[in-house]
C-alpha cells in the first residue's frame, strides 16, 4: 500500500483519528529525516504493535541553538518516502514550520529534572524544543503507541515525562540502540563524517564497550568506568563534551565517590571534528555494544 502524505496538521490529525474509527491501532514515529535502518527499525516495531503506522519528518527550529545545524541538518524527503513505504508507514506527516509554528506562536513545554542534566546542561533550550513539538505531534496523532530509539536516551526519558505528567493518551515504547556493522550508534548526522572521521568515531562505542565489560566483572566505582571511555576518546582525539553516570531512570548524576547501584546510565556526547555524536548503555541493563 502506498504511504498516504499529509502536509496539513488538520488532516494528518482526521487521517489518524479515521484508522482509530474503523477499528485500528495506530503506531507513531516521529523523527527529523534523513532516514536510516535505525529509523525503519522503529517503524517495523510500531507495526508490530499496531495495525497502522503513522510516520512523521519535521526539522525542528525550537530544538535547535544558533549555532547548532539546523541549516545544515540533512534533508531526504524522497528517498526517506521510500524508506516509509518499504517499512510500511500507511500515514507521513511532513509538515512545514509556519504549520507547526503559527505565527504568533509562544507557548513551549518544558519538563525539569530529567531535561536539566547532560545534554540539557550543555544545549540549553534544546529540550523545550523536543518536548514542545512532540507534544504537539501527540495531540494531532491523538490515542497511539509511540516508539522512540534508545540512542537518544535523554530525549525518550523526557518525552516519558512529558506523556505522563500531561496524562496523555499515548503509550511510550523504547526500542533499542541500532548499529552499525562496526559499532557506531545510527544516526542522521553520520552522513557527515568523512570515512577516517568515521573510524575515528568508533572510539565511543568501544569505550562504551570495555565500560560495560568492567561493569560486568563487578566494578562499580565511578572512575574506572568513566575514564574507559576518556582513554579510548583521548586514542582518537575526540573531543569530550561529556561522559556521566545517572540513575537510569531520573537520570540524577552520581557524584565522584558514589558506588554504582546494578543498573546505570552511561552517557557520552563527544565531537569528531565540527560532528557532535552521541551514544549510550543502560549498565546492568543492555547488551555489550559491541556484542
Amino acid at each position: 500500500m502506498k504511504v498516504r502524505l499529509y502536509s496539513s496538521a488538520a488532516q494528518f490529525s482526521a487521517a489518524c483519528q479515521n484508522v482509530r474509527a474503523l477499528g485500528g491501532t495506530l503506531g507513531l514515529v516521529p523523527t527529523m529525516g534523513a532516514l536510516h535502518s535505525g529509523h525503519m527499525a522503529l517503524m517495523h516495531e510500531a507495526k508490530r504493535l499496531a495495525t497502522h503506522v503513522a510516520a512523521t519528518i519535521f526539522v525542528n527550529p525550537t530544538q535547535f541553538a544558533a549555532n547548532e545545524d539546523f541549516g545544515q541538518y540533512p534533508r531526504t524527503l524522497d528517498a526517506d518516502m521510500a524508506k516509509c513505504e518499504a517499512a510500511g508507514v500507511n500515514l507521513l506527516f511532513v509538515p512545514d514550520v509556519r504549520e507547526m509554528y503559527a505565527p504568533g506562536d509562544s507557548t513551549r513545554v518544558r519538563v525539569s529534572g530529567v531535561a536539566d542534566v547532560l545534554c540539557g546542561a550543555v544545549r540549553p533550550g534544546h529540550f523545550d524544543g523536543v518536548a514542545t513539538i512532540v507534544t504537539k505531534l501527540f495531540v494531532l496523532a491523538g490515542t497511539c503507541t509511540a516508539v522512540f530509539g534508545k540512542k537518544d536516551y535523554q530525549q525518550l526519558k523526557v518525552i516519558e515525562r512529558v506523556a505522563s505528567d500531561l496524562k496523555l493518551p499515548i503509550r511510550v515504547v523504547a526500542h533499542p540502540i541500532v548499529r552499525e556493522p562496526d559499532g557506531l550508534a545510527m544516526s542522521s548526522r553520520n552522513a557527515y563524517l568523512s570515512a577516517e572521521n568515521r573510524r575515528r568515531s568508533c572510539a565511543i562505542s568501544r569505550g562504551l564497550s570495555k565500560a560495560w565489560r568492567i561493569f560486568e566483572s563487578g566494578e562499580r566505582d565511578i572512575d574506572p568506568i568513566l575514564d574507559c571511555v576518556r582513554t579510548e576518546l583521548a586514542i582518537e582525539h575526540l573531543q569530550l563534551q561529556y561522559a556521566e553516570l545517572a540513575d537510569a531512570d531520573t537520570l540524577e548524576l552520581f557524584g565522584g565517590q558514589s558506588r554504582l547501584s546494578e543498573r546505570a546510565l552511561l552517557a557520552v556526547a563527544a565531537y569528531c571534528d565540527k560532528t557532535r555524536l552521541i551514544d549510550n548503555v543502560v549498565l546492568g541493563e543492555d547488551l555489550d555494544p559491541l556484542q
